[in-house]
């Protein structure tokens, strides 16, 4: 197992994110100051609507930041070409249909496109990269099957496998648990877990199910609508963050059990 805590793989340093307009910039979060360390699963959770994707998509370079840095591995995000960010940070979003019309291994070989070479061929490290990802997500069965043929649980530990081969520091996921089951939400932020001790990969992810999040990360980004807190778990639970989530009238926080019930 790698040792945790180490070594800083993501850092933001008063970042404002949201949507730049002509006249007045939406906001939609600023001062945010986090930092996300080797081995590191990290649950970014909020209510609906707080801003969890904008984050996810200022951290993922797919859209700008209004203001702050940004730093990944001690660079800063804005200096990254494409292929040296495709070599350092792998993002599981949601998949267009079209890409279910590939294998298994074809669509995990995808994450090999930053090493390969202009044909897309694979090499013999590739294909043992792929396979290792395969393993590690206990898919290797389902290597020759068609993707849409897939559950929508086998199809996101297919996509986790191939962020897993592109074999980057960094693996950012937005709602892996979405339309799974409360059993394959479980064995998906479970096998997340696994993954970052074993692999010392930080993988960051968005996330509803926050009573899972709390038993399972070693640090939690939560966004609330007064700013964005992270700590671990515990430390949050201490300071009261998760109370001031919901409105109080249907939903109440068990700093006890550390989980959600709705009040009678």
């Amino acid at each position: 197992m790698v040792d945790k805590h180490t070594h800083s793989i993501l850092e933001t340093k008063n970042l404002c994110i949201g949507y730049p307009s002509n006249k007045t910039n939406k906001v939609v979060a600023e001062q945010i100051n986090i930092q996300l360390k080797e081995g590191e699963l990290i649950g970014l959770v909020g209510a609906n609507g707080i801003g969890k994707s904008t984050m996810l998509r200022t951290l993922a370079s797919i859209q700008p930041a209004l203001s702050g840095d940004i730093s990944i591995n001690g660079k800063l995000l804005n200096t990254y070409t494409p292929i040296s960010l495709a070599k350092t940070m792998s993002l599981v979003l949601t998949e267009q249909l079209m890409s279910k019309n590939l294998s298994v291994f074809e669509l995990i070989a995808l994450g090999r496109q930053p090493y390969t070479n202009w044909v897309g061929n694979l090499t013999e490290t590739d294909t043992v990269t792929i396979e290792s990802a395969m393993e590690q997500t206990n898919i290797t069965d389902l290597k020759h099957r068609k993707c849409y043929e897939l559950s929508d649980g086998q199809f996101q530990k297919v996509l986790i496998a191939r962020a897993l081969a592109q074999d980057t520091d960094l693996i950012i996921l937005d709602e892996p648990t979405t339309h799974l089951d409360m059993y394959h939400k479980a064995y998906i932020l479970k096998l997340l877990q696994r993954l970052a001790q074993d692999t010392g990969k930080t993988i960051l992810f968005s996330s509803h199910e926050i009573d899972l999040a709390i038993q399972l990360c070693d640090r939690m980004v939560v966004m609330t609508k007064t700013g964005v807190i992270s700590d671990t778990p515990c430390h949050l639970i201490e300071q009261g963050v998760f109370e001031t989530l919901f409105p109080k009238d249907l939903i109440g926080f068990d700093d006890k059990t550390g989980s959600f019930r709705v009040k009678k």
